[in-house]
């Protein structure tokens, strides 16, 4: 007898190809839930949880060990900018024309983290797998 569900009718249909290795694991685990094909997938998809798994290679972890330094040059070059801020802020007036160049290097520095972190992203991205 097969098991009634009370759901929507559903309209879209989803087919896919297995190995006797897979379809032998994918019943197997039908028959350990008691459900039927349509109602586990479903719930698979619902519950799926998608990590990505980075493959590392000697070439990333070049990459890896670079980046880690250029982000903690900008750490301490953008400590010092904050420094030199406070330090015109506190001293007012004789320094101002100072100030903009000093907030302009702040921001400028900030831009060009934001681009490296973009370029690396998209270079790591292009090394993933992802496993479901």
């Amino acid at each position: 007898m097969r098991k009634k569900y009370n759901t929507p009718h559903r309209r879209h249909v989803v087919k896919t190809r297995m190995t006797d290795e897979e379809y032998a694991d994918f019943t197997g685990r039908l028959a350990a839930y008691e459900i039927s094909q349509s109602e586990f997938i479903r719930q698979a998809i619902r519950k799926a949880t998608i990590r990505p798994i980075v493959t590392v290679s000697p070439v990333n972890d070049g990459m890896l060990a670079a980046l880690s330094k250029l982000t903690a040059e900008y750490g301490k070059i953008g400590g010092n900018l904050n420094q030199i801020a406070r330090s015109l802020n506190e001293y007012g007036s004789p320094y101002r024309g100072l100030e903009k160049e000093v907030r302009g290097a702040a921001a400028d520095l900030a831009a060009l983290k934001f681009e490296v972190l973009q370029k690396v992203g998209e270079a790591v991205g292009d090394t993933q797998t992802y496993q479901l």
